[in-house]
């Protein structure tokens, strides 16, 4: 039986972790779906992934920026793929028969309306029952959470951020 996991929280390694079940799946021979909502391709674990057998990275063929800097109807477009890409990565997962779904920062996706919560909530209701899926972001909402089987909250204390510090390549992306 396939279980929900929901890794949340303001502290970094949410992604981390879900990869971190990916690549141990993957070494079980299992089969994993990793598709990522509001992120794009410029991320060192991207490539490397693509190199494990029996992970599927799902391409981001669109870059929209950041959502707090979108006009109206780059939101609109941007709310459209994203959508798509969920509906997506629900049928291929099951119809191809995936063990594990990922769908890196999907809350981030629902809460800036880019994919619809109720969409999220009724796919986790009715999702083949061997299916492993896992949600990543910030401030899942309540509907999710009683979704869920595990939650692990990862907070932050400190962050060189708080210093001004930008992300780093290899490290943060």
């Amino acid at each position: 039986m396939g279980f929900v996991h929901i890794y949340c929280g303001d502290g970094k390694g949410k992604t981390s972790a879900a990869l971190g079940l990916a690549v141990r799946a993957a070494g079980r021979t299992k089969r994993i779906l990793l598709v990522r909502f509001l992120k794009n391709e410029d991320s060192g674990e991207v490539p490397a992934l693509r190199l494990i057998p029996g992970i599927t990275v799902m391409p981001c063929d669109q870059e929209f920026g950041f959502v707090f800097q979108m006009d109206q109807e780059k939101k609109t477009k941007a709310a459209e793929y994203f959508q798509r890409r969920f509906e997506q990565a629900c049928q291929t997962a099951a119809e191809e028969k995936y063990d594990v779904l990922i769908l890196d920062e999907i809350m981030a996706a629902c809460n800036y309306g880019m994919v619809r919560e109720d969409d999220v909530a009724e796919f986790l209701e009715k999702r083949p029952g061997r299916l492993e899926v896992v949600l990543t972001g910030r401030e899942p909402s309540v509907r999710l959470m009683e979704l869920a089987d595990y939650i692990s909250e990862i907070c932050m204390r400190k962050h060189p951020f708080e210093k001004g510090i930008a992300a780093r390549e290899g490290i943060e992306y």
